[in-house]
């Protein structure tokens, strides 16, 4: 048999596993699609026996694991996890029908009643939620610190303390957050600590996927993502995922067993033959529009500032050097811009409808890492549930279009809603731009 690991990640990512012992690959280019609900048992031992080893062995060689009932596992969906394990270096992933079902399963199944949180102030709308409006009612704390603030953070630290949650890029601002600095943070903590309440680092790795950033090798103890995003790549899947140690893989499984929130075969064969196998291809075509689609904007006189990991401009570019590389070594941008308008020039709800009503290559709607352009306004979509609503930022994710056409369809939007003002006029008799600001 042909050794596997002396390939690269993108060149594993077409062809997937060689061998399985979850399903026989000897005859398949294509990963076959299993759909059934139920397994049929050959004696009540075996049935029982599947049971027992449920959520206890993590193998992918020799005997084939005992299949019982979808829930509990299956192999396609078991196959999928084994390439998302593989791809971000960790020892075992659970999928869940949701990026959210993943979080709250990663959480749900480390936090007891008394603990808290520690989380970054800005994330994802509904993660927001999640800690604000349900950990409440459970008996579980949330502090919200800036995780780059070391000194806050070791301040708000308590015996309590069980996780550190973030993304990084954190969405929408693309802000990244020092996973380094955190692990060594945490070691000092957990180096006083017994093994069954050592600190946490949860990191949400969805807007760089594997193929920009792989947090575990970085010091991340678990790693999550929206497989709807990126991974999946065509908007035709919802799912998520998290990547764990071998000695968090029983808690997580037997928690999503009772929790329900089940990736379906369908789905993670969507993304095990289309998703994966594509993945570096499109992150690089994306990349490439992103850099000139963040360049064009930062030229305009009605964009206030550009957030974008491959600009200069970009305000923690060493950081970026170092978290965000792709397979080959090189710098991983990302297909997400955020930028903010000038609201004397322009306002964003009336630029986002024009998109609506006049672009064919940017589409209004929520979501990102799909094959499509697609523009939102955070503080009244996404993240609106932190109830800030009238902002002047917007977050873009590329897609596979011509950067041309979406230069131009963003071009037109801004010309067809721009306020005529004094530094419009002067724009237009030709006034020096005056100099932007590169704060995040």
């Amino acid at each position: 048999m042909v050794q596997r690991s002396k390939y690269k990640v993108t060149t594993r990512l077409v062809h997937g596993p060689q061998h399985s012992a979850k399903w026989d690959f000897s005859h398949h280019v294509v990963p076959p699609l299993s759909s059934s609900t139920t397994y049929r048992l050959d004696s009540a031992k075996r049935g029982a026996r599947g049971f027992t080893e449920f959520g206890r062995l993590v193998r992918d060689v020799g005997e084939p694991p005992v299949y019982i009932y979808d829930r509990l596992d299956e192999p396609t969906r078991s196959i999928l996890e084994s390439e998302l394990a593989d791809v971000e270096g960790g020892e075992a992933c659970v999928t869940f029908a949701s990026g959210m079902a993943a979080i709250s399963g990663a959480l749900g199944s480390v936090l007891v009643q008394g603990d808290e949180v520690i989380a970054h102030p800005t994330l994802y709308g509904c993660t927001h939620s999640l800690f604000e409006n349900w950990y409440p009612k459970l008996g579980l704390g949330v502090k919200r610190i800036a995780l780059n603030d070391l000194q806050a953070v070791r301040a708000a630290l308590t015996e309590k303390t069980r996780a550190i949650y973030f993304e990084s890029p954190v969405n929408p601002t693309l802000e990244l957050i020092d996973i380094g600095a955190l692990r060594k943070l945490a070691d000092e903590v957990n180096a006083k600590r017994k093994p069954e309440r050592r600190l946490l680092l949860f990191i949400d790795n969805t807007f760089a996927t594997p193929f920009g950033q792989r947090p575990l090798s970085l010091g991340a103890d678990v790693v999550l993502h929206s497989l709807t995003k990126n991974l999946g790549g065509f908007g035709t899947e919802v799912g998520g995922a998290v990547i764990v140690p071998k000695s968090m893989l029983a808690s997580l499984l037997l928690y999503r067993k009772d929790f329900g929130a089940i990736l379906s075969s369908k789905a993670a064969w969507a993304i095990l033959v289309y998703g994966l196998p594509t993945l570096a291809l499109r992150l690089k075509r994306q990349q490439h529009t992103a850099k000139k689609v963040a360049t064009w904007l930062e030229k305009q006189e009605c964009v206030l500032r550009v957030v974008y990991p491959g600009l200069a401009s970009f305000p923690q570019k060493e950081l970026a050097a170092k978290q965000l590389i792709d397979f080959d070594g090189d710098l991983a941008p990302g297909s997400m811009i955020y930028f903010e308008l000038d609201v004397e020039r322009i306002e964003a709800e009336p630029f986002v409808d024009e998109i609506a009503r006049s672009a064919y290559s940017v589409t209004l709607a929520v979501s990102l890492g799909h094959t499509k352009t697609l523009i939102e306004l955070p503080s009244t979509m996404t993240h609106s549930s932190y109830g800030r609503p009238g902002g002047a930022a917007v977050r873009l994710s590329i897609g596979l279009e011509s950067p041309s056409d979406i230069i131009e369809d963003l071009k037109s939007a801004m010309n067809a809603v721009a306020k005529t003002s004094p530094r419009t006029s002067a724009k237009r008799n030709g006034a020096a731009k005056p100099p932007k600001s590169a704060k995040p």
